[in-house]
């Protein structure tokens, strides 16, 4: 079956009211027919000038995380409900940077991707090895494990999975198409649901509109997720355009 292409921008702590010319850049540079899906995930500040901002537009919005939580004494945390309320249709979870920074396990991830589709939300599961567990041969061992405990039970095509080798983010490395390919592939036969083939899964690690085509290119990765170089309005426009 054929997947529809999904292009995922998250700002990370990145983003002022002043950058919010993004939206009307990114909007305008858009091709048209759009062969896939565009989501922007900025920070919660900028969650509701981004919606403002994006008004008629095909580009949607996602958060970069949720509470497992409905509602409650819980400061600080952002509810799933609360996302859909502003606009979100998409959320990230389970990202490295919050499992290692703030110690959440796939018990945790999974419990934030339940309360996302509770809402209504489309979570972006995130998973991925380290540099020591791929040099030790353990990668496909260790990001199909995390898949199976991080994922709740659902159709393939109610999520989205993003492989973010660890040791790719942000640092300028990259997995070669191959190695990116053959990972993505592993996790769509261990796919422990119903679905697989509908499945998105998506690359994240530096991805950059020099190394997006290859990428996107490969059979089972199906978009991207993309850190950095989403910050920039061309840049991201032209990672959008491999996908055509």
């Amino acid at each position: 079956m054929t997947r529809r292409a999904l292009i995922a921008g998250n700002w990370k702590m990145n983003g002022l009211s002043a950058d919010l010319g993004w939206a009307q850049d990114v909007c305008a540079g858009l091709p048209h027919p759009l062969p896939g899906d565009v989501v922007v995930c900025p920070p919660a500040t900028l969650l509701f000038p981004f919606k403002v901002a994006l008004k008629d537009s095909v580009v949607e919005m996602g958060a970069q995380d949720c509470s497992c939580f409905k509602g409650g004494a819980f400061t600080g945390d952002l509810s799933a409900t609360m996302l859909k309320d502003i606009g979100c249709r998409y959320v990230i979870v389970g990202h490295s940077e919050r499992r290692e920074g703030h110690g959440e396990s796939d018990a945790n991830v999974r419990t934030k991707a339940e309360a996302a589709l509770s809402a209504g939300l489309i979570p972006i599961i995130c998973l991925g090895e380290t540099l020591e567990q791929r040099e030790s041969g353990k990668a496909e061992a260790i990001v199909t494990q995390q898949l199976r405990h991080s994922v709740p039970q659902v159709h393939g095509a109610d999520v989205v999975i993003a492989y973010e080798p660890i040791w790719a983010i942000g640092t300028g490395k990259t997995a070669t198409a191959q190695d990116a390919q053959a990972l993505h592939a592993a996790l769509r036969a261990a796919w422990p649901y119903e679905g697989a083939e509908a499945l998105r899964i998506l690359y994240g690690g530096s991805v950059k509109p020099d190394n997006a085509q290859d990428l996107l290119a490969q059979k089972d990765i199906d978009g991207a997720l993309v850190g950095g170089a989403s910050l920039n309005a061309q840049d991201f426009l032209d990672i959008i355009k491999h996908i055509a």
